[in-house]
């Protein structure tokens, strides 16, 4: 079954707003894993207007499902997945000006950056993953980076979702065939909701691994957090044979 990262940024966020510690974005980290979810993600940037460096070191001592950090990686963030150590590290290609993430990798253009990056978060053992465009001429570039897997960034499919879902994800579907034959294995995220996800990992059928966060958090305020994190794992589920 596909597993479900939740991203607590939105929780921060929360937080941030009026100071202080409430919500406690540790404390939501360990009770999101109770209530089913197979892993944490964070992106911090370097304006820490959502989750802080500090709160990553602390979420390193909590997580004990798998650990996702994103990020674009520049020296500041290379230094703190180094010491932190996660299960996986997410590279996406935003600078600090951008609001949320909203383009996907050029591979064959930022090769050898990518490569050498690879190598050192390969040598320190996390496994990498590469955000991406839905571009099947691309997977192969990614793969010569060495990267584990990729994550599709799926703005796109759920912007036309609604108009034509099949039109919406062909081209992830062909990504995705493109990346399972180079050998990457395959993420997602941006954007996939209770509506859209169920349609989603069924005409996925490599994906391994869905990151959610703004709409989860959100569909939390209406469901609350116990009850929201299994009605987004019930979307992940196979149907039977």
């Amino acid at each position: 079954m596909t597993k479900l990262s939740v991203n607590i940024n939105k929780i921060a966020t929360l937080r941030n707003a009026r100071g202080g510690n409430i919500p406690d974005v540790v404390q939501a980290a360990i009770d999101i894993q109770q209530f089913g979810a197979d892993g944490i993600t964070v992106h911090p940037r370097p304006d820490e207007r959502h989750i802080r460096y500090a709160d990553v070191y602390d979420l390193k001592k909590v997580v004990f499902t798998e650990f996702n950090i994103e990020g674009y990686p520049d020296d500041k963030f290379l230094q703190l997945v180094t010491d932190v150590i996660p299960d996986q590290v997410t590279l996406v290609p935003d600078g600090p000006d951008v609001l949320t993430s909203n383009n996907g990798w050029d591979a064959m253009a930022n090769k050898k950056m990518l490569t050498d990056i690879v190598t050192i978060l390969h040598n320190k053992g996390m496994r990498v993953s590469l955000f991406v465009n839905p571009d099947k001429k691309m997977m192969a570039h990614a793969a010569d980076t060495g990267a584990d897997r990729i994550e599709l960034y799926t703005e796109y499919y759920a912007a036309h979702y609604e108009q034509n879902r099949q039109e919406a994800i062909d081209a992830f579907v062909e990504t995705a065939e493109a990346a399972t034959d180079c050998g990457l294995g395959i993420n997602a995220g941006h954007d996939l909701n209770l509506q859209n996800l169920f349609y989603f990992a069924q005409r996925i059928p490599q994906l391994l691994e869905v990151s959610i966060g703004h709409a989860l958090i959100s569909d939390a305020l209406y469901y609350g957090l116990q009850n929201i994190v299994p009605m987004y794992k019930r979307c992940l589920q196979k149907p039977p044979m």
